[in-house]
């Protein structure tokens, strides 16, 4: 299975791509005005030259540390707007709360600084409830509930925005193991949705199970809009909880996120985080910029064309196929993952057969190359996603891939 924190580890660990990146960059020693910058078509300083940093195609997908996505306009603007002027915060979560509830379905909804934060408030928020005693003693549990159930299969690397509220993770397998594992002391009932067909209890019964015992069910949906209906599928399916990243499909801010559900435990959430003062998620501050940028994503979400622009999508990915499979000995094809990421992607295939070395050598290359490209490798196979580049990007993507597969296999 492919795991995302390998393959960028991967990358950030190559000599390779480390050093050609210094070769191909120069950093200023000071910081001063340059000329205007080719992404935006305006006058102004060029931040990331001066600093020597090599921006790239995002033929990868929507890696946190790849900078996920790119804000749409209106977003900017919405930002732009919010950073002009000053509100109480407080009564800006209510209102933006409010309105993002209406849009995706939910009886509340909180934006969030990204979908890990979410994980945490919304625990904190079932362990607390609204006792400002319990908010301040967080992580230490002392008389709360101390256990969250989890399938081992729907084990994960951000897990840990679950752990940091001090409970245990208690793992099963199977229905009646989740009904074995029900005590007194469980808190709560997590599910990674990216691995509903992993695990033996699939999420309409995990959902079931959590109201037959009295739990409340939070559901990981990180990266998994598109489609549109997901983001009130799963409420509506039953769970209490649902956590969605702003800054990945949505096209919001990076640092957002949004958790969705019940209004009383989406009423605790807020009070474990900013701006209250002495709670677990103090550190976790969303600024009006954030929030009123995070609603403009939402709504320009919901009102657009995604078949429309699903179709674009089939398009750009059919531009890389039909450029990387006129390599002789090369096959591609169109896939749609199933949950994550639920759009057209590429994949490439040797049909000699390569290897995962092979492989790892294009994506290095494409990185390292003029201009610098990400893709990612998932085994002895290249895979490009295609939704996070701009018009006309994939035209470059397919003749740099046709370029770097033509070469020697020995490289």
């Amino acid at each position: 299975m492919w795991s995302r924190r390998r393959f960028l580890e991967t990358l950030a660990a190559s000599p390779v791509v480390a050093g050609a990146r210094r070769r191909l960059t120069t950093a200023p020693s000071v910081l001063t005005p340059t000329a205007t910058t080719a992404v935006t078509g305006t006058r102004g300083r060029d931040y990331f030259r001066e600093l020597g940093i090599r921006p790239f195609i995002n033929a990868a997908g929507t890696y946190t540390a790849m900078t996920a996505s790119l804000m749409l306009p209106e977003v900017m603007d919405a930002i732009n707007y919010a950073s002009k002027q000053y509100v109480m915060l407080d009564e800006l979560h209510d209102r933006v709360g409010e309105r993002i509830a209406k849009l995706v379905r939910a009886e509340a909804a909180m934006v969030t600084c990204g979908a890990a934060s979410a994980l945490t408030l919304g625990t904190a928020g079932v362990l607390t409830g609204t006792d400002r005693q319990k908010i301040g003693d967080l992580p230490n549990l002392g008389s709360m509930k101390s256990e969250v159930i989890i399938q081992k299969s729907h084990r994960f690397g951000y897990d840990r925005a679950i752990r940091n509220c001090g409970v245990t993770l208690i793992e099963v397998e199977t229905r009646d193991d989740l009904e074995r594992a029900v005590k007194d002391k469980t808190a709560m009932m997590l599910f990674y949705n990216n691995n509903n067909k992993d695990g033996r209890i699939r999420d309409e019964e995990f959902a079931e199970l959590g109201k037959k015992h009295g739990v409340p069910t939070m559901n990981d949906a990180a990266a998994d809009v598109p489609p549109l209906e997901n983001l009130w599928k799963y409420t509506a399916m039953g769970f209490d909880m649902v956590a969605f990243s702003g800054g990945k499909g949505l096209r919001g801010p990076q640092s957002a996120g949004l958790l969705l559900g019940k209004k009383d435990l989406i009423a605790a959430a807020r009070l474990n985080g900013s701006p209250n003062g002495n709670a677990i998620g103090r550190g976790m501050k969303v600024n009006k910029e954030e929030m009123v940028g995070m609603l403009a994503a939402i709504e320009s979400f919901v009102s657009k064309d995604h078949a429309k622009e699903g179709l674009e999508y089939e398009r750009r990915a059919e531009e890389i196929r039909r450029s990387a499979a006129s390599v002789p000995g090369v096959k591609a094809e169109i896939f749609v993952p199933e949950v994550a990421n639920h759009v057209p992607h590429v994949r490439v295939t040797w049909e000699a057969g390569g290897t995962a070395q092979r492989a790892a050598a294009v994506v290095r290359a494409m990185l390292a190359g003029e201009p610098s490209i990400a893709i990612r490798s998932e085994g002895e196979s290249l895979v490009m996603g295609v939704w996070m580049m701009r018009l006309g990007e994939e035209k470059i993507v397919g003749r740099r891939l046709r370029e770097e597969l033509s070469k020697s296999p020995q490289r």
